[in-house]
Order: C-alpha cells, then structure tokens, then sequence
C-alpha cells in the first residue's frame, strides 16, 4: 500500500522559534501532572465501577451513564494506564469488571451500529490482553473487529462511519476519527494470523489520505463514497464550523491516526502525511499552543478544544518516535508536545480539591449541537493520560 501524499502541500512552520528550545518539562514535571491524574481518577473510583463517565460533563462534573456511549472505554483506558503506571490492584480491578459489561454491551448489540467498536473495544479489551494475557478479553475484542468490518465497503473501500447500512442517505459516510479504530483490526490479523482484518484497515487509511486530507493539510470531518461504485462524492462536516473550515478534532484524529497505521504498515508516506497535517495545525496555534475549537479560529472569544490537544500531542509523540535522528522536524514535533503537556497542565486542569471530576477543562465535544462546550470531555482526559505515561515510560501501546 501506497499513499500518495505528495499532492498535499506542506507549509513551513511560522515562528518555529517557538519550538526550537525544550520547554522545563522533565521527568519531575511529568510525574507531578500524573498524580494529579490518579488523584482525580480516585475520586470517581467508586462511582464509575458499574457506570461510566458521560461523554462531556456539565459544570466540570460527569454524571454516571449505562455504557452505551461510544466514548465509555476511554475511562477503561485509563483505568489500565494507571494500573500500568503504579501496579495498584483497585485499577485492575475495576477496569476487569468492566469488561464484562463490554462484552454485555457485544452480545446484547447495544450501541454498536457505528466504527467506533475501534475505540470501545481496543481501549477496554485489548489492552487488558497486552496488559495481563486476558483471554476472555482477547476473544470479545475479535468478536468486536469482526462486527466492525461488517460495515466495510468493498467498492469504495471504506468502513462506514454510522448510520444503517441500508438507508441511501447515510450510506458510504467515512470520517476523519475512523483513523483510530483501525488499530483493532490491524490488531486482529496481528493475533489470527488473518489478513483481511489488515486488508480492510489499509483500504480505509488509504481513502482518507486520499479524500478526507485536502490539498492544503486541513482535513474534511466527513467524506461520501458511492458505496455501489466506490467514486468519491463530497465532503463536508457534522461537528467542525463550517464544511471547508477544520475542525480541530477531526485534524488531531489524523495526526495520530496517520502514524498509527504506519506503525503496522510501515508506508512512511503516511509519517510525511502526518507531518503535513501537523504543520498545517500547528501554524493556527494562539500563544498559549492550545487550538481553538475549530482551526478556522486563531484568536478572539471561541471556545479552546484541549481534547484536540490532547489527541494531537499523543500523535506528534507516535510521529516523532518513527523518525530518525537525522530529521531537524523531530525535534521540532516533541518540543511542541512538550509545550502544549505543558500549558494543559498549568492552565487547564482542574483542582484537586474541587467538585469536578474530569482532569482537564475547557474541552469542545459538539459546538453546533451545544453538547460539552467549555467542559470537560473523557477522551482529552484519557489522551492527556496517554501522553504522561508515554512520557516517562517506553509504552507499548493499545492501539
């Protein structure tokens, strides 16, 4: 597989003295910022055993929901980072349990019409195999990768992001976060020794590179195939501002999401993709290296998405570990990861000794929808996570 990125333009990084010096953020910085974490995550320990966070909180506080959210495993997924991170049994514990409410949530089809089986099963089942050798979750996350290529299709060579496979109007819909539940299937050929599951996943990655990315790095949040003869329809935006604006989540999915699948590929076109949504990205920066909800916005009253950051420095972190000494960018990308971990910590995260119970503020789940906006959303929580342990460990991934 090839990815022809070379159509993409790539901008030169503005400023980029910004990015030259290595901010103060050293193992001690890193440490301090994980155990405000884990402060956090044990203050809603006992509360989210048998329920889990709601995908945004309101007034900074999470209230308990069933699982059926696709966001639910990213408090899985921090459970298993911070059993990973301090070897604690109540993590364990509670993460273990919870997965039988995942496997509750397969068999019982509750909530699984959509791709984002990449996010719920990867974070709560395949790492909890990686982790501990869990076969029970081994089993429920195959079960998992297998329903998700349901919705692949061959024409078009794409997985549909939601909506009935049968319904003219929402079929052939790809998005720009399906890059990240990708990492299931390429897990999946990984343990079976089957290759379609790869199969799949590379068409997929391949047709967002190839539609979803324009030609200037910014991305479309949604892309329309034909799904009967795979010709590529238009694009636009369910979540962004506007159809040819960027939606700064949907860009911070495929700076991760593009390196992600070069992991199990090695096409290093997908690295020089990357860098190019990177630069794109970091060029629309305020002064504070945290995005504005939607790209289109680089000062002024907007709301900040720190989710986005949060996403978007996990993926400069994957990037920058591909590439050689030899390239001037790397050091370039882990300086701006180490200065947006910075301002995430010392300007948007909550107080211990306050009722909120997510770790980081000022998030944007849906603006135009009015959900989550300026609050606290369970994916930038795990992400930031993520990006501590991956600082101070050599993490083997979940994804």
């Amino acid at each position: 597989m090839t990815v022809y990125a070379a159509e993409v333009r790539k901008e030169d990084i503005k400023n980029i003295e910004r990015f030259t010096k290595t901010p103060a953020v050293d193992r001690a910085f890193v440490e301090k910022a994980i155990q405000h974490v884990l402060a956090k995550i044990d203050q809603s320990l006992d509360l989210f055993i048998d329920k889990f966070p709601d995908s945004n909180s309101e007034n900074l506080v999470y209230k308990p929901i069933e699982n059926v959210e696709w966001t639910t495993s990213f408090w899985t997924g921090m459970l298993w980072l911070a059993y990973e991170y301090t070897g604690e049994e109540k993590y364990r514990k509670v993460a273990e349990k919870q997965i039988q409410s995942f496997k509750e949530r397969l068999e019982k089809r509750i909530e699984v019409d959509h791709h984002d089986l990449g996010f719920l099963y990867t974070l709560s089942c395949v790492s909890a195999y990686k982790l501990t050798g869990n076969e029970e979750a081994k089993e429920i996350a195959l079960k998992a990768a297998d329903l998700l290529i349901t919705r692949y299709y061959d024409k078009a060579g794409i997985i549909q992001a939601w909506g009935d496979l049968n319904d003219p109007k929402q079929r052939g819909r790809m998005i720009i976060d399906c890059n990240l539940n990708l990492p299931l299937l390429y897990w999946a050929s990984e343990v079976t020794g089957k290759p379609h599951y790869r199969e799949m996943a590379q068409s997929h990655v391949k047709q967002a590179a190839k539609y979803i990315v324009r030609e200037d790095a910014s991305t479309f949040h949604t892309y329309y195939m034909d799904p009967e003869t795979g010709a590529p329809l238009y694009g636009n935006t369910h979540q962004g501002f506007a159809d040819d604006s960027c939606w700064a989540r949907g860009q911070a999915w495929g700076i991760y999401g593009f390196p992600l699948s070069y992991h199990y590929t090695s096409d290093w076109s997908l690295v020089e993709l990357a860098k190019k949504l990177t630069n794109y990205y970091l060029n629309r920066l305020p002064e504070d290296e945290i995005c504005y909800w939607d790209l289109i916005f680089t000062e002024g009253d907007q709301e900040r998405d720190s989710s986005a950051a949060a996403i978007t420095i996990c993926g400069l972190l994957e990037m920058a570990k591909h590439m050689p000494l030899t390239d001037p960018e790397k050091q370039i990308y882990e300086n701006a990861a180490l200065k947006m971990v910075q301002s995430l910590y010392e300007n948007y995260r909550t107080e211990i000794d306050s009722e909120a119970n997510g770790i980081l503020k000022h998030a944007v789940y849906y603006k135009a929808g009015g959900r989550g906006v300026d609050e606290s959303c369970i994916w930038g929580d795990y992400y930031y996570f993520e990006a501590l342990i991956r600082l101070v460990k050599d993490w083997k991934m979940y994804w």
